[in-house]
């Protein structure tokens, strides 16, 4: 007799530069304004605010060239992230617990639809609907942190059709990669295959089909996408 009623939903995973295994996604933990000239961007004190996290799903990482526009929204938004993937967790960690969790990096977009974000906001809603909706985070495989520098500084922009639109630097975060795992384990029992999205900078926008999408982050892949 099979154990499950039906069969589960299989297991979401990232490639991994260079290397034939696969990583297996537990959960994704967002912050939100994590760079200063975002967080003022969209209306706040970065220096009165301690870190805040959403959630998007494991399905949403998604590792296709195109991203689909999604329906129910005339107003989505690019946010360029650096992706920290996890290779152990816990509770409660300390610093040198918290950098050596780290399994490595890639590079994500953090697609929102902003109109339903704005909505939801006035009503006092969660953000689900506006940030974990299907193909919501492309992402680029990850690399292993043997295999890049610390990731404590380096350029981090996007171009849209050739254009500039996101530009900055990681030194930029107001919480650092190490603080963020450390304030995660705080709230939740971190485990490996977490993946952690650590904040955009400034410069977000809407998207429309046809966009060709180019993501970078100094030491890793780009990741390039079409907006279908």
């Amino acid at each position: 007799m099979d154990e499950f009623v039906f069969a589960p939903q299989p297991q979401p995973w990232l490639t991994i530069k260079n290397s034939q295994k696969k990583f297996p996604i537990h959960r994704v933990y967002c912050i939100g304004r994590n760079y200063a000239d975002h967080a003022i961007e969209m209306g706040h004190d970065p220096a009165k605010e301690p870190p805040f996290f959403f959630q998007k799903n494991p399905q949403n990482l998604n590792e296709s060239a195109s991203f689909p526009y999604p329906p129910l929204s005339h107003d989505v938004h690019h946010e360029i992230e650096l992706m920290v993937a996890m290779k152990a967790g816990g509770q409660r960690l300390s610093y040198d617990q918290a950098q050596a969790s780290i399994f490595g990096y890639g590079i994500c977009l953090d697609m929102t639809r902003r109109d339903l974000q704005s909505e939801a906001k006035k009503l006092g809603r969660p953000w689900e609907i506006a940030k974990a909706f299907e193909h919501s985070a492309p992402c680029s495989p990850l690399t292993e942190v043997t295999n890049v520098n610390s990731m404590a500084s380096g350029e981090i922009s996007l171009t849209i059709n050739g254009e500039i639109r996101q530009k900055g630097n990681l030194n930029q975060m107001i919480w650092k990669i190490p603080e963020l795992i450390i304030s995660l384990s705080q709230y939740f029992t971190l485990y490996a295959g977490d993946i952690i999205l650590t904040g955009t900078p400034a410069g977000v926008g809407p998207v429309k089909r046809g966009d060709h999408i180019i993501a970078k982050i100094s030491g890793l892949d780009d990741l390039v996408i079409d907006v279908v």
